[in-house]
C-alpha cells in the first residue's frame, strides 16, 4: 500500500508551463468530431466549487481530473488549502494538465501507483449518457505523450468518484469519437477489425500528434509514452448501446483500453447557468 501522506519531490509528469474504409483513406472528417473538450465557462465555477466543498475533507487523497471543470476545481482546492479551510490533502494528477494546475495552485502531489488508496476523485467527461451515467473521456488533445488510461485507473481506484459536466454534455444521444488506445504493432489490423465491427456506423482514424488528421494519422501519428497509438472511432449517428460498444471494443486484439467509462460507480455534478444538480443512477440527489 502506498503511503497516503507521502508527497513527491519529483514527478513523472512534465509540468511546463457515412463510413470511410480505413484501407482507402479518402475524404475528410471535421477534427471537431475527433477532439472535443468543453471550453472554460463561468457555469463550471459553481459546480467545481460544490464538488470540492462537499466531498473533499481534511486528510484525503484526491484524484485530480483533466479538463476545464477539473481545472477550476483544482484551483478552488488550492485556494482552500491556502486559506486553511482544508489541510493535509494529497492530489493524484491524471495528466500533465492536472499536474500543472495543481502545482500552480499549491496542491501537494503524489504519483498514481497500483494499490494507492484514493478517497475521492473528480474528472471532466466529454459527454455523459443521461440516466445510465456512462461517459466518454479522452477526446481532448493529449499532452506530452500521455493517454487517458490513467484517468480511468484513478477513477476505478477512488472510493467515491464524480464527473463534472455542463448541462449540454449530459444527453440522451451520444455520438462522435470513442477514443481507443491500441498497441503500435499491427495497429492497422486492429483498426480494420474495429472498422469492420461498426461497419456503416463509424469511421476509424488514427490520431495525429499534431498537424492535419487523416485515417492513417497524418505525417505525425500520436505515440504515447507507453508506446501506443490512439484511434478515434467516430460514430456519425447516436450510439444505441454504449456499454455494448465498450465490451465489443475490449474484445478486439491489440486494444489496450478505450474512453468509455461504463462500469465504475459514479455520480454527476451537472452545471448550468442557473443551478447545479447532483445526479446518481437512480435520482437527483441535490
Amino acid at each position: 500500500m502506498t503511503s497516503r501522506t507521502s508527497i513527491y519531490t519529483s514527478s513523472k509528469w512534465n509540468i511546463p508551463f457515412v463510413r470511410r474504409n480505413i484501407r482507402h483513406c479518402q475524404g475528410h472528417v471535421s477534427k471537431s468530431r475527433i477532439v472535443c473538450v468543453a471550453e472554460s465557462r463561468t457555469e463550471f465555477f459553481e459546480a467545481a466549487k460544490l464538488t470540492v466543498d462537499r466531498y473533499v475533507k481534511n486528510g484525503m487523497v484526491v484524484g485530480l481530473g483533466s479538463g476545464a471543470a477539473s481545472g477550476i476545481a483544482i484551483q478552488h482546492l488550492g485556494k482552500r488549502l491556502k486559506d486553511g479551510s482544508l489541510r493535509d490533502i494529497v492530489g493524484i494528477p491524471s495528466s500533465t494538465f492536472s499536474a500543472t494546475e495543481a502545482a500552480n495552485a499549491g496542491v501537494p502531489l503524489n504519483n498514481y501507483e497500483d494499490g494507492i488508496q484514493i478517497d475521492f476523485a473528480f474528472n471532466d467527461a466529454d459527454v455523459m449518457e443521461e440516466g445510465s451515467l456512462m461517459a466518454v473521456i479522452g477526446r481532448r488533445k493529449l499532452e506530452g505523450g500521455e493517454s487517458f488510461v490513467e484517468e480511468k485507473m484513478i477513477a476505478a481506484s477512488a472510493d467515491k468518484f464524480a464527473f463534472i459536466v455542463a448541462e449540454e454534455q449530459y444527453t440522451k444521444e451520444i455520438y462522435g469519437s470513442i477514443p481507443v488506445v491500441i498497441n503500435c504493432g499491427n495497429w492497422l489490423l486492429t483498426a480494420e477489425e474495429i472498422d469492420d465491427l461498426f461497419l456503416g456506423d463509424a469511421e476509424v482514424w488514427r490520431r495525429p500528434a499534431f498537424g492535419n488528421a487523416d485515417p492513417l494519422g497524418g505525417d505525425f501519428p500520436l505515440v504515447t509514452t507507453d508506446g501506443h497509438h490512439v484511434l478515434d472511432v467516430i460514430f456519425t449517428s447516436p450510439i444505441l448501446d454504449l456499454g455494448e460498444v465498450a465490451e465489443s471494443i475490449t474484445k478486439v486484439a491489440g486494444v489496450v483500453d478505450h474512453g468509455i467509462i461504463h462500469d465504475i460507480p459514479c455520480f454527476a455534478v451537472i452545471a448550468s447557468k442557473n443551478q447545479v444538480k447532483l445526479v446518481d443512477k437512480t435520482s437527483v440527489i441535490s
